[in-house]
């Protein structure tokens, strides 16, 4: 019996291949799979990167729900949930034709489910894709069409940005965090706050400031001063934030967002190399080659000419270092790199890796799904601490933006955990000319 209230959603490939598991997401409504998805799922099957991954698993589920029934009448998802159908082609409609190629898949999964409204105008029916321009096509057909939005940020002015600033503090604050112990009780603050742990603060009155991050353990705000690492000193109170949470040996997990300039690689890069002798290896990545495994044989030369025009971001960060408290700044970047201290290798390699005792830094984290975000994370063993950082509103993958990427997907969900701190840089730092096109251009 078809749930009257019920809709029919009709899945494009790009979904699956985003989330394996996204026919668990449709609550009561039922799911429907064109055969043309089908078919193209069918070629991403072989290889070792996250589509491969997603177009197993979800054949594997589809072959577990239907079991030896046949799936013309459907199959139930799950307690609660609507029934899984396979779709078969239907004979091209005159208005898709008259308007579009029958050669592209993307059209025949357009068909199916023009096909599916038409056969079915007391149901809705939605097609959920991530491609923008077939949401466009599907609309302007009259079927309803959207973006799949089960691990979208729900509100991306209201992300967690990882401080905040607390004004009309009276100057008892002050006097115990410029004191010598540097801290001072959360309970006795006048303001009333609810603080999550490793969350900074700007305190203020009127004559008087300071920088402090929440101790959850022990419910007291600490101090945060400006300490100067690899050559690198903060030259706001973002940076100086960041910075603390990099050094914080308890804090295994840091996202620094912001724009470009605001010194989120270059602080990162500064204390790994402050910390060196407490990590087996600084690995600094950047999805390049996603974790996908796109191909990159168009480019000429062996694989290391392949990946220097993509990789020279993160060699430009190190020249800047300086080694402050050995001679020879430059070459002792370069012997580190030689000894293979220090990595520069594009995501699809760590993949099968554990990486232990390792400072591992990716970045342009917001070119990430929440699952290569996930699987990253997930390669950390013991004493690894993983810095993502990244701008979200600057995304250049087709299929992602600033509330669907990985890098916004990890900030929400990490807020409050007592091993990840987070920082939205706002202020630009590299030069007066590059704020200045950052911000009119």
């Amino acid at each position: 019996m078809i749930d009257s209230g019920s809709k029919q959603f009709v899945l494009d490939t790009n979904v699956i291949l985003h989330d394996s598991t996204c026919i668990h997401q449709f609550e009561k409504h039922d799911v429907v799979i064109p055969i043309p998805v089908i078919e193209e799922l069918d070629r991403f099957k072989k290889g070792n990167g996250t589509l491969n991954f997603h177009a197993r698993e979800f054949l594997r589920t589809i072959d577990r729900l239907s079991a030896e029934q046949l799936f013309n009448g459907g199959a139930r998802i799950g307690p609660g949930k609507g029934r899984l159908y396979i779709a078969l082609e239907r004979e091209m409609h005159p208005d898709i034709t008259t308007n579009f190629s029958s050669t592209k898949a993307d059209h025949h999964i357009l068909n199916i489910a023009y096909m599916l409204a038409m056969n079915n105008p007391d149901r809705p029916v939605i097609l959920v894709t991530k491609d923008v321009n077939l949401r466009m096509k599907a609309r302007s057909l009259g079927i309803a069409a959207e973006d799949y939005k089960s691990d979208q940020v729900k509100d991306i002015a209201s992300l967690y940005k990882g401080y905040r600033v607390v004004e009309n503090v009276s100057d008892i604050v002050f006097d115990s965090l410029y004191g010598a112990d540097g801290r001072f009780p959360a309970r006795e603050l006048d303001v009333s706050h609810d603080f999550m742990p490793n969350e900074y603060v700007i305190f203020k009155n009127s004559s008087r400031s300071a920088l402090a991050v929440f101790d959850a353990r022990e419910s007291e705000f600490k101090r945060v001063q400006k300490i100067t690492a690899a050559g690198i000193t903060p030259k706001n109170a973002q940076q100086s934030f960041a910075l603390d949470a990099l050094l914080n040996p308890d804090i295994r997990l840091v996202t620094l967002t912001g724009k470009a300039g605001t010194g989120k690689t270059l602080l990162a890069l500064a204390a790994a190399i402050r910390q060196r002798r407490q990590y087996r290896q600084i690995f600094l990545a950047r999805p390049v080659i996603p974790l996908s495994n796109r191909d990159i044989g168009f480019l000429p030369g062996d694989i290391e000419n392949k990946l220097d025009p993509y990789m020279q971001p993160l060699f430009d960060n190190l020249g800047v270092i300086e080694i402050a408290e050995e001679k020879g700044g430059d070459r002792a970047i370069e012997e580190m790199l030689a000894s293979k201290k220090i990595i520069v290798a594009p995501l699809a390699y760590i993949r099968g890796r554990s990486l232990v005792k390792v400072f591992f830094i990716v970045d342009e984290a917001q070119n990430l799904t929440p699952h290569e975000i996930k699987t990253i994370i997930t390669r950390a063993g013991e004493g690894t601490k993983i810095v993502f950082t990244g701008d979200i509103f600057q995304i250049d993958h087709p299929y992602l933006d600033s509330r669907s990427n990985g890098l916004s997907h990890l900030i929400e969900k990490m807020q409050g955990q007592s091993l990840y701190a987070h920082i939205d840089l706002k202020k630009g730092e590299r030069s007066a000319l590059a704020d200045l096109a950052g911000d009119l251009l």
